[in-house]
């Protein structure tokens, strides 16, 4: 069998490097559709294809950029409690400092 590919076995599975089909010389004219091409529907099909391929990719950047949003802003909100801590501890101080010289400046 020297065919180089078959309907149930093709060469290749790109629809665009397939051989086209095209009408036996040896039917009457007319009997079967005309021959038109479908590049529309293939690369569609390619494209479609494509897209599907690229979904998971795409969701697992969505989910990458989620979670970097995600550790930002759990970041952030570590930054701003150590902050108020620092804050309330240096007004203590504050305090300490000032009732140190009121009692200074009593004596």
């Amino acid at each position: 069998m020297n065919t180089p590919g078959t309907i149930d076995r093709p060469l290749t599975h790109d629809p665009q490097k397939q051989a086209p089909m095209m009408p036996s010389t040896h039917e009457p004219a007319g009997s079967a559709t005309e021959d038109f091409t479908t590049s529309g529907a293939n690369d569609s099909r390619q494209n479609r294809t494509r897209e599907m391929q690229l979904i998971p990719e795409a969701l697992a950047r969505a989910q990458m950029r989620e979670r970097l949003h995600e550790a930002q802003r759990e970041r952030q909100a570590a930054r701003l409690v150590t902050a108020r801590r620092m804050q309330r501890r240096a007004e203590r101080a504050s305090r300490r400092a000032r009732r140190a010289l009121a009692m200074a400046v009593m004596q």
